[in-house]
């Protein structure tokens, strides 16, 4: 067991990276120069407050016991009663409850109150996030979408990215267009910063899928080799398809394309890593590329403003990956079940469809509650004036570059001067 406590640590450490740095510098780039230490900042505060509350009851209210919905969030309060040697465990699951949360942020850049997103993200995290991760990881008779409905989600398709992707849609519905869109073009700042963030990403999932295996009556090891190989030959597959309907559609295969393409295979991939073979990996990764790279421009065509693609990507990934497990899912994975193209019939699709859909309806449920709450008290967005000036400034008063010259000819610092907001920079 001292090899898998190892293990886990570097697991539960690559997954932390996933967000920090790897997310931040992804969306970061992918944001505009007037917006980019804002957007990091969102993943690294949304880091600090889910860490400390999900040791505090998220633990308690996705794991503790039985519950339909959630476990008893002060049955393992602060952790007390759950062994020190368990704690890389807990630290795991924080990281997924983490990444989760940050993910919402892409689609709000640039106009969402830091405040509000301070607010949001805790009381997110407890009433929507917790209790997904119960019905999905906490395998228990009485877990909806894992026990009662019996859907495959090997490492977050429904809990992470559907979950997330819905949520992100519905406070781009509450916020409203940012300023000039979709008139102005808004072109991701430093492309650079993206492709590094979208590397990071792909290393850091291998500890995400991986570090999620299945310690029942599989192999270990063989269970980590095919997680392993499947989350690499489906991120390979979806930048190829990504690329190739860019290429179809605009004439152009692009960096940001390939980035984006990275994602949306590990997206799909990830509730399925352990229920396909290489095959099937390949088709999904291939999927989720083509078709992410398509519905990125619905935006558009129906006028919400997702700032930085969550929709088009994690909500659209997410359900394919989720969905397609009861087209490839093999009895050979972990779940042992044959998807219909393994003679399993119409059993496994069902249920995949079925706890898309629950996750689907509960997060636009509950997060429509909450958005509205903190719209209509403290508010969601910022005066349009500050949007125009830049969220950077008047939410930090920071400028990620120095773009500058002082009056004394000498280099400012990164931090402006303590000048109002209404004076510009």
């Amino acid at each position: 067991m001292d090899g898998y406590f190892a293990f886990m640590l570097v697991a539960t450490a690559l997954v932390l990276m996933m967000t920090i740095p790897a997310l931040a510098l992804f969306y970061g780039g992918m944001s505009r120069a007037k917006s980019v230490l804002n957007m990091m900042m969102m993943s690294y505060v949304a880091a600090a407050i889910v860490g400390i509350v999900y040791v505090a009851i998220g633990w308690s209210m996705s794991f503790s016991g039985d519950g339909v919905l959630f476990a008893n969030p002060f049955e393992l309060f602060w952790l007390d009663g759950v062994p020190t040697d368990a704690y890389i465990g807990v630290m795991f699951q924080m990281t997924f409850a983490i990444i989760t949360c940050a993910l919402i942020s892409g689609a709000v850049a640039d106009r969402m109150k830091f405040s509000a997103w301070v607010l949001f993200v805790p009381i997110w995290a407890i009433v929507v996030y917790f209790p997904m991760a119960h019905m999905v990881f906490s395998c228990t008779d009485d877990s909806l979408i894992c026990g009662q409905i019996g859907a495959q989600d090997y490492a977050g398709g429904t809990a992470v990215h559907i979950n997330a992707g819905v949520a992100a849609f519905v406070l781009v519905l509450l916020l409203g267009k940012r300023v000039g869109w979709p008139k102005d073009k808004m072109r991701p700042h430093n492309l650079t910063l993206t492709m590094l963030g979208a590397g990071l990403l792909w290393f850091g999932w291998y500890g995400f899928n991986v570090g999620s295996i299945v310690l029942g009556d599989q192999d270990p090891v063989a269970e980590m080799s095919r997680t392993f190989a499947n989350t690499t030959l489906a991120t390979m597959a979806a930048i190829l398809g990504w690329l190739l309907l860019e290429r179809i559609m605009h004439g152009k295969a692009t960096s940001l394309g390939a980035a984006s393409g990275i994602v949306a295979g590990l997206v799909a991939i990830t509730p399925a890593a352990g229920a396909v073979d290489l095959s099937g990996a390949v088709a999904i990764g291939f999927i989720a590329g083509a078709v992410c790279a398509w519905a990125v421009s619905w935006k558009f065509k129906f006028g919400f403003d997702d700032s930085l693609d969550v929709v088009g990507v994690h909500l659209v990934g997410g359900i394919i990956g989720t969905v397609l497990i009861g087209l490839f899912s093999t009895s050979e994975g972990a779940g042992g079940i044959d998807g219909l193209f393994y003679g399993g019939g119409l059993g496994s699709l069902g249920d995949q469809v079925l706890g898309a859909l629950v996750a689907i309806g509960y997060s636009a449920v509950l997060t429509t509650i909450i958005g509205l709450a903190i719209k209509y008290t403290i508010g969601l967005r910022l005066a349009e004036e500050d949007e125009v000036e830049g969220i950077d400034f008047v939410e930090h008063g920071e400028s990620a570059y120095d773009l500058h010259t002082s009056m004394s000819g000498g280099p400012k610092t990164g931090v402006l001067n303590t000048k109002p907001a209404s004076e510009g920079f």
